[in-house]
């Protein structure tokens, strides 16, 4: 008898060595583009607390990835960069930051843009994002009223900000987070109107165990602090 305990015990050494012990596992997060720099450095300490566990990340426009959840594709948290977004996807998401506009341009300002309104100058190329995501929804908002005609129209806001470090256009409307994680590459504008659309990011864990674990990082005191140095607003109220 204690020779099968012992074969036993010996096997059960032997299956955990072979396997390199605890199953590694994975956490799919579906982002907006507007939190690549954030929610890496947050997926990194979510990596460095949990050993052997991976997080992998889907960033894009939050409309694009809505539709990717909504065909299916497996994601365990998703975050929007709006609400009216993310309710194609969940009705249980929690604000856990804010973002506004800010007015991006080539380093030196050559079309010395000062204000919104400068981009209504028949001469200034504009860059917007695609009025049906949510930093294209945005800018119409802050831009009612100005006949403003972009040269482009991008499918998220990285996209949009990407013309500017390429010097294909002369200013874009997004985010002042981006702004901020392109210094060196552009310059920003702000400017009031941008109080007209401040947008709320809502997250929602769409399975359990490491999703939930995920979320409460993100709306923990860390994570509020990695928004914030990155230039996103706490959430409202």
């Amino acid at each position: 008898m204690r020779g099968l305990v012992a074969i036993a015990v010996l096997l059960t050494v032997l299956t955990g060595c072979g396997s390199g012990g605890a199953e590694k596992k994975e956490l799919t997060v579906f982002a907006a583009a507007s939190l690549t720099e954030t929610f890496t450095a947050l997926g990194a300490r979510f990596e460095a607390a949990r050993p052997g566990v991976k997080v992998t990340f889907n960033f894009g426009s939050s409309a694009t990835l809505a539709q990717q959840i909504g065909k299916g594709a497996p994601a365990d948290v998703f975050a929007a960069a709006s609400p009216a977004t993310m309710k194609q996807v969940s009705d249980k998401a929690r604000v856990f930051a804010r973002n506004r506009l800010e007015i991006a341009v080539p380093k030196g300002n050559p079309a010395r843009v000062a204000g919104l309104a400068d981009l209504a100058r028949p001469e200034v190329k504009v860059a917007l994002c695609a009025p049906q995501v949510p930093c294209g929804a945005a800018a119409a908002k802050v831009l009612e009223g100005l006949k403003v005609t972009p040269v482009t129209l991008e499918q998220d806001v990285k996209a949009t900000l990407t013309k500017v470090t390429l010097g294909e256009v002369d200013a874009a409307l997004v985010y002042r987070t981006d702004v901020r994680a392109a210094a060196g590459k552009v310059e920003g504008v702000e400017f009031a109107e941008s109080a007209r659309a401040v947008n709320d990011y809502p997250i929602v864990a769409l399975t359990g165990g490491l999703a939930d674990d995920f979320v409460s990082l993100v709306l923990s005191e860390q994570g509020r602090g990695v928004l914030t140095a990155a230039g996103f607003e706490g959430a409202a109220g």
